[in-house]
């Protein structure tokens, strides 16, 4: 069945990269790609490989080397940059400083596009303007000054701005750089519910994996010859991500969407069990360089059910027991397991 979907970006054989002299530095083989109205889309790639820049060429910060850019079907070269303003919204990694700036005027500055040559804020640009405020959760700090803000809400102030100058298109590079955790996935969150409650085509870079997988609609990613795209589970089906780790001590492993070491493998041990208990011990293994057999045999590990709170290493000579993963794993290290 044919989906009903409205496409919102299209990119065309697009050459990124730079201009020095005469000589001109192409990042990436022309790439192609699309973007549907209301969807989150997370570019992914190893630093360096150019996803800044392709977001830059995007909102036509920077000038593509070749290839096309299509907004709502019309070249981005035919928008004025008046128009193309009100078509596409943008925030860098940098960190915003500015003394004196309130939550509101920071915001306000969205609407610059969409004012007159006085830049007044009159009852309609006022309302977008608060609109925004409350989407991003700043309704109780939108008279704060900005250089009194925390990190994460400094970001949602960022957003509120992008937001209010009320583009179809949203593209943010890296919006959860420099946030702790908790903000990370409270920025992630909004991004998510921006794109689909507010019907906002959402495009940002990030290093996390993890929550991109675990958000986005789509993502780009972007690997040494080519941008791959699609669903995230698509992706990983495709085995596409393991490219990220070629040459690095970490695997990705795509059946899970999990990350580990490319540690030596020390042994292979069986599991007894179910459940938290069981999900963990098997974490706490392989972090440790062993891995899971399928097969019961001496040593093997039973992990805590029932009344017993105990986790269990049964050898050939004697029955271990522990409080915690942290002494099984202990222990583990001194057994002499070989791979079966």
């Amino acid at each position: 069945m044919k989906m009903n979907l409205t496409e919102i970006l299209s990119l065309d054989s697009l050459k990124i990269g730079y201009v020095s002299g005469r000589h001109e530095n192409v990042l990436l083989p022309p790439l192609n790609a699309s973007a549907n109205k209301g969807e989150l889309i997370a570019v992914i790639g190893r630093n360096g490989i150019g996803k800044s820049t392709l977001l830059r060429t995007l909102t036509g910060l920077q000038p593509s080397l070749g290839g096309e850019i299509f907004y709502s079907g019309k070249k981005i070269m035919d928008y004025s940059r008046m128009d193309l303003a009100q078509k596409v919204g943008y925030i860098s990694t940098e960190i915003v400083k500015v003394s004196n700036m309130s939550v509101y005027d920071l915001v306000a500055l969205g609407r610059f596009p969409h004012t007159n040559w006085k830049g007044k804020i009159d009852t309609k640009n006022h309302e977008v303007i608060m609109d925004a405020i409350e989407k991003t959760g700043m309704s109780a700090l939108y008279k704060r000054f900005v250089s009194e803000l925390s990190d994460g809400e400094r970001q949602r102030a960022m957003i509120a701005r992008i937001l209010a100058q009320d583009t179809g298109i949203m593209v943010m590079d890296e919006p959860t750089a420099f946030l702790d955790i908790g903000s990370k996935y409270e920025i992630l969150h909004l991004l998510h519910v921006l794109s689909h409650k507010s019907e906002k085509t959402i495009i940002f870079s990030t290093h996390d994996l993890n929550m991109a997988i675990s958000q986005s609609d789509k993502i780009w990613l972007i690997i040494n010859n080519k941008l791959m795209e699609g669903a995230p589970e698509d992706l990983m089906i495709e085995g596409a991500f393991d490219h990220l780790f070629d040459s690095s001590p970490v695997q990705f492993n795509s059946e899970h969407g999990t990350f580990s070491s490319r540690n030596e493998e020390k042994g292979r041990i069986y599991i007894e069990g179910d459940g938290i208990r069981r999900h963990w011990t098997e974490k706490a293994i392989n972090r440790v360089g062993f891995s899971v057999s399928p097969v019961k045999k001496i040593p093997f590990i039973i992990v805590p059910f029932g009344n017993n709170s105990k986790w269990q290493l049964i050898t050939s000579n004697l029955t271990l027991e522990f409080e915690s993963i942290y002494e099984l794993v202990s222990q583990l290290s001194k057994e002499n397991i070989r791979p079966i």
